[in-house]
């Protein structure tokens, strides 16, 4: 078996990660408008990662890396379903960071993307 990952490294990154989901919304002045498109994505797909990661710590990397796209598609896929329950829940700030809004091709791009980056920290700090 291999080694478990370290949840308090994991947490911290976490809240890293975050925090610089949270300060791309503020930023967008200056973070150039390519870049801006897939970055909040990203993060988020980066953040459900590092979850995964911390739950599951014994998991390979391939194997958290999976459950992760995963759980990003059908969050992105959901939003294709509209409702007056869920369309509520969206419109609040917590719900519409969690379950977005509307269903964009590149935000599986995006999410792809943030794993990856993921899949790349953690190979390196586990070698996994």
């Amino acid at each position: 078996m291999k080694d478990k990952r370290n949840r308090a490294f994991y947490l911290i990154m976490i809240f890293v990660v975050i925090c610089l989901g949270l300060l791309s919304r503020r930023m967008t002045a200056y973070i150039p408008y390519t870049i801006n498109l897939y970055l909040g994505d990203s993060l988020w797909a980066l953040m459900i990662y590092l979850i995964v990661c911390m739950i599951f710590r014994s998991w390979t990397t391939k194997r958290t890396a999976l459950i992760s796209i995963l759980f990003c598609f059908s969050i992105e896929f959901s939003q294709l379903y509209h409702s007056n329950w869920i369309d509520v829940i969206r419109r609040t700030t917590l719900g519409g960071l969690i379950l977005g809004y509307g269903f964009l091709w590149r935000d599986l791009a995006a999410y792809l993307l943030g794993i990856g980056f993921g899949i790349v920290i953690d190979h390196k700090l586990n070698m996994r």
